[in-house]
């Protein structure tokens, strides 16, 4: 009898190990559109976060375990990532990547940051943080409104121009953040007058005709148009002012980064977009090109944009944490998290603190594109952050 209890003991004490462990697997969710009209902003970004986990995982893993990955398809229905939190958080997620939009990604955050779980997200609003969201909420991209203030500096200091044209997308919130730094710098920069004109449109509108009729009747054409949208309708805007005979250079943001729209704009050049990095094997950082090469070799095939920095850097910047915090909960997690100063990332030097949940002043590529071909400009940093 005696015996029999010891070794029911020993069973249980077994099980219970057993249990704590299965507790503490680093399990890492993706609760991003895998279907739906947002699935081809986040395809590139779940593939990255998947590469991550394999090169993680082939170096030890985290805590000495391997990373397992658990999925759920919000189909491109922001109110679905609440019900996908439930369920990877039901599966033992200790962090999880949330679609690149604050729009899309808050809902589930929400429920990660009321679970004690890190929420990640390549999102550019800064809501998508400790003042939108908690103190549990981080992305890995750069505010967007430092992203117009760059590409504002960049075609003043580096380009030369003086007059601008602001064609904004009236559609997500990236965009109108986007667009208002890039006019509020420019005014900065080159003066109210500088500022030609401003223009919206929804990127479902099949024409911009009355736009592009108002930036053609200036009395002089503008040397940039700050063109804040995504596709489809900011590649079919680009093909309108082209086909009117605009040929001011048209500037971008991440957005309508990639190259798998030139194909419904032949033989577009004066084109220039921010982004992460060059997927075409001339970024200044000899790591980013490493990184592409490392894709296209798991993939089968290019990027098809430079997402997949931002998913990949996600899983580093958690693994880093939990590692030297010993622990997968996500207070102590994001402790850590929050020390991060220009932290190695393969998106490029990440600094958090306990206030800002996003990247503001890490450099970002410029890519032109000259006859229809895409090339690396270089590399930038905004000088002056705006108030966000």
């Amino acid at each position: 009898m005696k015996k029999w209890t010891l070794s029911l003991v020993g069973v249980l004490s077994a099980l219970a190990v057993s249990a704590a462990q299965a507790d503490d697997k680093p399990v890492f969710g993706l609760v991003m559109s895998f279907s739906g009209w947002f699935q081809p902003i986040d395809a590139d970004t779940i593939a990255g976060a998947k590469l991550a986990v394999e090169d993680i995982n082939a170096a030890g893993g985290v805590l000495g375990q391997p990373i397992e990955i658990v999925e759920f398809d919000n189909k491109s229905e922001p109110a679905l990532g609440a019900d996908g939190a439930i369920e990877v958080i039901d599966k033992e997620a200790k962090a999880i990547l949330f679609p690149s939009d604050f729009d899309f990604g808050a809902p589930g955050a929400f429920v990660a940051q009321q679970n004690n779980v890190i929420a990640f997200s390549a999102a550019s609003d800064p809501k998508f943080g400790v003042k939108g969201i908690g103190p549990l909420a981080y992305s890995v991209s750069n505010a967007g409104q430092a992203q117009g203030a760059l590409m504002a500096e960049w075609a003043y200091n580096d380009k030369g121009w003086r007059t601008a044209y602001v064609l904004l997308d009236n559609t997500i919130s990236y965009t109108k953040s986007l667009c208002g730094s890039f006019a509020e710098r420019w005014k900065e920069l080159a003066g109210d007058d500088g500022l030609v004109g401003e223009d919206t449109f929804l990127n479902s509108d099949p024409s911009v005709a009355a736009q592009v009729t108002r930036i053609t009747s200036l009395s002089e054409q503008p040397d940039i148009v700050f063109l804040c949208s995504y596709a489809p309708g900011g590649p079919s805007a680009i093909r309108q002012m082209r086909a009117a005979g605009i040929e001011s250079a048209i500037l971008t943001g991440e957005s309508m980064d990639g190259d798998y729209w030139i194909g419904s704009v032949p033989d577009l050049s004066n084109f220039y977009v921010v982004n992460y990095g060059s997927k075409y094997g001339d970024d200044p950082d000899p790591e980013v090109n490493a990184f592409f090469e490392r894709f296209e070799k798991k993939y089968g095939k290019p990027a098809d944009v430079s997402y997949g920095l931002r998913g990949y850097s996600a899983v580093q910047a958690w693994a880093k944490a939990a590692n030297e915090a010993g622990s997968l909960d996500g207070d102590k997690v994001a402790a850590v998290l929050d020390t991060f100063k220009d932290e190695p990332l393969v998106i490029g030097p990440t600094t958090f603190t306990q206030e800002l949940h996003i990247a503001t002043t890490r450099p970002m590529a410029i890519i032109g594109v000259d006859d229809g071909k895409f090339s690396a400009q270089g590399r930038y940093a905004v000088e002056e952050v705006p108030n966000f």
